[in-house]
């Protein structure tokens, strides 16, 4: 009998696959075009392909999994989520936000391409996946449907990841010193709110009680809590190489981070019981949802 493989490795492979998967589907729902708009479309595939960890639609995968989802709805559900987040990473690089030449380790859209196709591709990433969730190849039920362009909406919006980002620049502009529980509520609603709606999405998917789906979303939650902060370590202390992206620019630019307002060896521990707690919301589901206990550590142990 083969050796089962540790947790860490069984999620290696689990990550890389789903990878392998959302981008074929990335490929098929943004395809390559030779007609006038061809220019939108490869900034579309530039930013959205090839790249990252694919946090947000794994968790889709694996949380649709636990309710006996196909794995084809799932995954038209993760490639948009995962066009979602592509298109807040190319609006997030722009000069007139953060101002970020390197992404993923290439240049990011505007650099690549230019401002006003960056502009015009995060645009139609963010349109198209509300087409995609919208489709009956998604699902049969519009109920389902609708509920996930809803859930999106309320993720991505102005009091998600709009609000969170809107927060996160007037703070820069103030110059203002920020309390923990601020901090905290502008990086739930820049980060978390998707990463919790990507956990949540394979509950509604399989239209699982909704003691599950709430603790599904508290998961997704946490560890979206826990994941900022280990963005935000990293950014203080990996290399741009390690990172993929440019480092020590959140201290450079006086951005508001727990790291910089506990300081390192809190942050740290804060963020170890964040990725414990969200474990914890998983108890029901027992054994088979061993992988996400894997990914909360994951979260927080990644290198970028």
């Amino acid at each position: 009998m083969d050796t089962i493989p540790a947790p860490t490795e069984a999620l290696r492979v689990a990550m890389a696959e789903a990878a392998t998967d959302i981008d074929l589907a990335l490929d098929m729902l943004i395809p390559p075009s030779e007609g006038i708009e061809a220019r939108l479309f490869d900034a579309m595939r530039y930013a959205s392909m090839g790249g990252g960890k694919r946090l947000r639609g794994f968790l889709v995968l694996e949380c649709a999994r636990q309710f006996g989802v196909g794995r084809n709805t799932a995954l038209r559900t993760a490639a948009a989520i995962e066009m979602l987040h592509a298109y807040s990473l190319v609006h997030d690089d722009l000069p007139c936000m953060d101002d970020d030449d390197l992404r993923r380790g290439k240049p990011t859209v505007h650099k690549a391409f230019d401002e006003a196709t960056a502009v015009l591709a995060g645009d139609a990433l963010q349109a198209n996946a509300f087409f995609v969730l919208a489709e009956p190849d998604t699902h049969a039920d519009p109920a389902v449907r609708a509920e996930l362009c809803r859930g999106l909406a309320r993720a991505a919006g102005p009091r998600g990841m709009c609000g969170g980002q809107m927060m996160d620049m007037l703070a820069e502009a103030k110059g203002e010193p920020m309390e923990e529980a601020e901090i905290g509520r502008l990086q739930m609603l820049k980060t978390g709110k998707l990463i919790e709606f990507a956990a949540e999405a394979g509950a509604i998917l399989g239209k699982a009680p909704l003691q599950m789906r709430h603790a599904l979303a508290a998961y997704g939650r946490d560890l979206g809590a826990a994941f900022q902060i280990a963005d935000d370590l990293l950014d203080a202390t990996a290399s741009a190489e390690e990172a993929g992206k440019r480092t020590r620019k959140d201290a450079a630019a006086g951005k508001a981070t727990l790291v910089g307002l506990l300081g390192v060896d809190r942050a740290q521990s804060q963020m170890e019981r964040l990725a414990a707690q969200a474990a914890a919301h998983l108890d029901a589901l027992g054994d088979r949802a061993d992988l996400l206990r894997a990914l909360a550590h994951y979260a927080i142990a990644r290198r970028n």
